[in-house]
């Protein structure tokens, strides 16, 4: 097959694939076959998923339309406020991200950015704001090798006290220790509930977290695979991130600790010592005032 046959099929498989979303959630498309100046519109309805804009050529705005899950212990139908936050691909090139607020522009992600390493921004919105991501293909003499990809999750404020890390955010209480409201819904809404020890605690000053290995003795529930045995009869281990502003130390004793899961990463949001939580359930079950059930030890 001849050089200028191999295009031809290139530039058709690109027109078939130039847009699809079969489940609403992710998109791939390609720049070649759009029209010069053109913006796509594309629209999501998931709480997650992907975008992946391959040889960018004139721009895409993406607008989000989450179906919010309901009727889990402290949700609201209707959520006063909607988080999401965007993560880069290590290969991002050839586009630049904007938050469109009531038809305003804000840089929110740009080209030079996305090289050094992946990002993740973050931004909010009430209901009655018109939000969209808007991006901007950049100039290059070679588009060939330009892929503008990234994952995206949301998440409504039914749990704002446990909202994702991210400097673009209000910080205000986040290091600030769960009340035993806070605690007993946690642990019945949480994506993890583990039971274990700290093993160690290591602090990345670029992003500003702090990594806590913790070994685990009765995992209560996990979304994924967070903790896994090692060796043919070790115990679980794996390791939950924090902000290195919340002065995490290693110390001894057992905790009980919960969170959510942010791009596939474990993040804290409450870990009160084991022997406290028993207290605190115990008090709740005999009030009748525990959201759910929990086995104890």
């Amino acid at each position: 097959m001849s050089l200028v046959l191999r295009l031809l099929c290139l530039l058709l498989l690109d027109t078939v694939l130039g847009s699809y979303s079969e489940d609403q959630c992710s998109w791939r498309g390609s720049g070649l076959s759009q029209e010069a100046g053109s913006v796509e519109q594309i629209s999501m309805h998931c709480a997650e998923g992907s975008l992946e804009w391959l040889y960018p050529a004139g721009a895409l705005r993406l607008s989000l339309f989450p179906r919010l899950p309901t009727g889990t212990p402290g949700s609201e139908k209707n959520p006063r406020r909607v988080t999401a936050c965007i993560k880069s691909s290590s290969s991002f090139r050839g586009a630049q991200i904007y938050l469109e607020r009531d038809g305003v522009l804000e840089l929110l992600l740009s080209e030079a950015d996305a090289a050094l390493q992946p990002k993740v921004r973050c931004f909010s919105w009430l209901p009655r704001e018109k939000v969209a991501l808007f991006l901007q293909s950049t100039l290059h003499q070679d588009i060939s090798r330009r892929i503008a990809a990234f994952r995206y999750e949301l998440q409504g404020d039914w749990n704002s006290r446990f909202s994702w890390p991210s400097s673009n955010l209000s910080m205000e209480g986040t290091c600030r220790p769960c009340n035993n409201t806070e605690i007993l819904m946690a642990v019945c809404t949480s994506d993890f509930v583990i039971r274990g020890n700290i093993r160690t605690v290591s602090n990345d000053m670029e992003l500003q977290e702090s990594i806590i290995s913790v070994s685990a003795t009765r995992i209560h529930r996990q979304k994924f695979a967070l903790f896994q045995p090692v060796g043919k009869y070790g115990k679980s281990t794996g390791s939950i991130r924090t902000l290195l502003r919340c002065g995490v130390k290693a110390g001894p004793g057992s905790f009980l600790f919960t969170g959510w899961l942010h791009f596939g990463e474990a993040w804290l949001s409450c870990a009160p010592r084991y022997k406290d939580f028993r207290h605190i359930y115990e008090d709740a079950r005999q009030a009748h005032e525990n959201p759910c059930e929990v086995s104890l030890d």
